[in-house]
């Protein structure tokens, strides 16, 4: 359980912020032109502590628990929503399923590398026929060939899957055990052969850092990047998934104060009929929603972090936060929107760009449909 102070929070989410302004903001822009992912910021984030707050500091991280990872992505993405894309493959699922299955070997190889942003991590589970039963339907399948495994299929929307040093991969061993015949590897794709990927084209998305389909052709895995038991993938992306439900709930918080914040600040300096536009009611309600959305959404959000940290069951609780937190980011960018108006669309404008990543964080970690059914089950 972490002990971390609120006074100590505040002192973390101010350092996020200058580090943002400092490293981040002043460069964005030109690496996103490039498509070109600047790995010295991902390194500078490593060093500075931001992945690796619910990990300790034994494997490279900082143990200050998850208000303090909530307090650090939403920082982020309220300054920039591109590079806050890392956190959940810097200190989210990826992370989070090595330090829960693997051996101490695997902790010790993989996560300071992992968590110090020296090597660019990847969780990878989606496929393009999956849906909602993204375990079940899984075709992607692992053949255990002597001391090595060799993987065939494909994946859908591996974030950073260009990139990947290190990231998880979860196949099929047992192809006829539906959910329980998956398997989570440990996967090096710059090591081994039969791995390409191909970044997906994307409206409003970084440029940076890419989404991106998997293409396996009898890859090579080792026997000993095997994560956990042949069969036991589908607890291990469980367990997991809390995490990264609490890096995309905090995403989303963070999109929506950004759009709050950029729609208030417009509202000032835009004059319609000789008053600011937001001395009109119309306006002022929005706003009103707009805070009130933020506020509930940041309530659940530490509710979740809270519970977490006291080592609390929490899966229905994480659902019920992200889901929240994800509507209220999509509420947050429509209505922000609209105050811009036309320029709502430019890209001189954040707000067009923070208007697709709130649809983003909506179908991330689990749909928002996918979520109310977990809610309703539990």
């Amino acid at each position: 359980m972490s002990d971390t102070s609120s006074e100590d929070i505040a002192a973390i989410r101010d350092s996020v912020g200058r580090f943002m302004q400092r490293e981040v903001l002043p460069v964005m822009d030109e690496y996103e032109a490039r498509g070109e992912l600047r790995r010295e910021l991902v390194r500078k984030a490593g060093a500075a502590g931001f992945f690796g707050s619910v990990f300790p500091e034994e494997v490279g991280g900082t143990g200050v628990g998850y208000r303090a990872l909530s307090a650090i992505v939403e920082q982020i993405a309220r300054h920039d929503i591109r590079f806050a894309h890392v956190s959940n493959t810097q200190g989210g699922t990826c992370p989070t399923s090595i330090y829960l299955a693997g051996t101490d070997d695997q902790v010790q190889r993989f996560l300071p590398r992992i968590l110090g942003g020296d090597a660019i991590g990847m969780m990878s589970l989606t496929e393009a026929g999956g849906g909602s039963d993204a375990l079940g339907a899984m075709k992607t399948t692992a053949r255990r060939d002597g001391d090595v495994y060799r993987i065939n299929g494909a994946k859908m929307w591996a974030t950073s899957g260009n990139e990947c040093d290190s990231g998880i991969l979860l196949v099929k061993t047992d192809p006829a055990a539906g959910a329980k015949g998956v398997t989570a590897f440990i996967v090096e794709p710059k090591k081994h052969p039969g791995y390409t990927a191909k970044p997906i084209d994307t409206l409003g998305l970084s440029k940076s850092f890419r989404s991106c389909a998997l293409f396996l052709d009898d890859f090579v895995v080792p026997v000993e990047n095997r994560l956990g038991e042949e069969g036991e993938g589908f607890k291990i992306i469980m367990r997991a998934l809390e995490t990264g439900r609490v890096v995309i709930g905090s995403m989303a918080l963070g999109i929506a104060r950004a759009c709050f914040e950029d729609a208030v600040r417009y509202a000032n300096e835009r004059f319609v009929r000789g008053s600011a536009l937001g001395k009109y009611q119309m306006i002022q309600a929005d706003i009103a929603d707009m805070s009130v959305a933020i506020e509930a959404s940041r309530s659940l959000m530490n509710d979740l972090a809270r519970a977490m940290d006291a080592g609390s069951a929490t899966n229905r609780l994480a659902s019920i936060a992200k889901s929240h937190a994800s509507q209220t980011a999509k509420f947050c960018a429509d209505r922000a929107q609209q105050i811009f108006g036309g320029y709502g669309l430019a890209t001189e404008y954040r707000i067009s760009r923070y208007k697709c990543y709130a649809d983003l964080m909506f179908v991330g970690e689990g749909p928002a449909n996918v979520q109310k059914i977990l809610i309703a089950e539990d």
